[in-house]
């Protein structure tokens, strides 16, 4: 458990830390290659090990995230295939008793996602995750993903937040790595963000396998 006194502001990120990944990998490594594989009339196994070497050079980029880069790139419609799924969304197990319990403290709780502004609004109306947020910021408004070190100063820029008062949570090492290089020290990783598969190392973090047990 936390002494939550001692924050004024929550960064909280959303897939892997309070909704599933889950829904993600199925989406990107399940059903983007099956779509892909019957538009092009090719093989699932052929399309899958091109698809995922085409995902491997973007990844840690903002295009990686990005519904409308991947639209232009397969000849797919990203998002209507985002909408038809959509009802696989799930937040992690505890998370949303996690964001009633924060939410009622005196507390800033900022959702900050790489996700595309699609897919958090998507995501937004499934869940409802606007009744337990202050503020939501998607790396799109910015340029540069959360992995990219000048993210962070841009962040602040925008929202005001003192890194000696802030605790940020996110599943990735990467992104975690990059808020501790600029300056926040209270970070934990989630460990367990798709519930279809083992724990994760959280590295040089803190790491819960749920964000629930924070509390």
């Amino acid at each position: 458990m936390l002494d939550w006194r001692q924050y004024e502001t929550i960064l909280l990120d959303m897939d892997g830390t309070v909704l599933d990944l889950a829904f993600d990998n199925y989406f990107w490594r399940e059903l983007i290659p099956r779509c892909l594989a019957r538009s092009r009339r090719m093989s699932q196994v052929k399309v899958r090990a091109e698809l995922f070497e085409q995902y491997a050079s973007k990844q840690g980029s903002l295009d990686w995230y990005c519904l409308d880069y991947w639209s232009a790139q397969l000849d797919l419609d990203i998002r209507a295939l985002k909408n038809a799924c959509s009802q696989r969304i799930r937040f992690l197990p505890g998370a949303r008793e996690f964001l009633t319990t924060i939410s009622r403290m005196d507390k800033r709780l900022v959702l900050v996602t790489n996700a595309h502004e699609h897919t958090l609004a998507v995501k937004k109306d499934v869940t409802g995750l606007e009744r337990y947020f202050d503020l939501f910021v998607s790396s799109h408004e910015f340029g540069c993903a959360k992995e990219q070190a000048r993210f962070w100063p841009l962040l602040q820029s925008h929202i005001d937040f003192d890194p000696a008062t802030t605790l940020f949570i996110d599943d990735s090492l990467p992104v975690l790595d990059a808020a501790g290089e600029f300056g926040i020290s209270n970070i934990v990783a989630v460990t367990r963000p798709d519930t279809r598969q083992p724990d994760n190392s959280p590295g040089i973090h803190r790491g819960v396998n749920s964000v629930v047990s924070l509390i």
